[in-house]
């Protein structure tokens, strides 16, 4: 049985102005260079931290198909706190390091004639395209994440699951190609 639990409108501005505001101040951060601080270590971390979301993604599937629906929750809410520590992360390391180029073998931020004679047509394709689907739908799953959890708190069910249906999939995505881009790139850090 639905609840009739209702929120005030403002927390559905609220989402709507966070869904703007995060992929702006995110775009403005990376012109932000802070130099002398070294966070080369976080690729590795956020790739990882990519990776434990969309295995308790999986798990918060598992879970509520079983009907444990306090199980479900906690790991949902896990899984938007390890995505906003992904973000943390994700723009501490870039505004503190120059962008690393795909087959960029020796580190010079630019690709030679050798370094693309080398690279695959189809790698490099592969790459982008993960890439570019990563970052457009890491834009698009934030309203949706949002609005996707409003709804169970509001237990309003037959939409989030509604929501969920679509959300779920593109979270899933977002996490999953998150480590796929960082194992493709990872080579060639500097």
């Amino acid at each position: 049985m639905e609840s009739k639990q209702s929120t005030k409108p403002g927390i559905r501005k609220l989402i709507v102005a966070l869904s703007i505001i995060i992929p702006f101040l995110v775009a403005v951060l990376f012109k932000v260079k802070i130099s002398d601080v070294d966070l080369s270590f976080l690729p590795p971390i956020y790739a990882g931290i990519n990776a434990i979301t969309a295995i308790l993604l999986i798990l918060a599937l598992v879970t509520v198909k079983q009907k444990k629906f306090n199980t479900h929750k906690a790991i949902i809410k896990v899984c938007m706190a390890l995505s906003l520590l992904f973000l943390l992360c994700y723009v501490a390391y870039h505004m503190t390091s120059d962008p690393t180029l795909y087959g960029d073998l020796n580190g010079n931020g630019e690709l030679d004639l050798y370094e693309k004679t080398i690279l695959s047509t189809a790698g490099k394709f592969t790459y982008y395209f993960i890439l570019i689907t990563h970052i457009i739908l890491s834009v698009a799953v934030i309203p949706m994440v949002l609005f996707s959890y409003l709804y169970a708190w509001e237990g309003k069910f037959d939409k989030h699951r509604k929501w969920t249906k679509i959300t779920w999939p593109l979270w899933f995505y977002v996490a999953a190609s998150g480590v796929m881009v960082y194992l493709m790139i990872s080579p060639y850090y500097r």
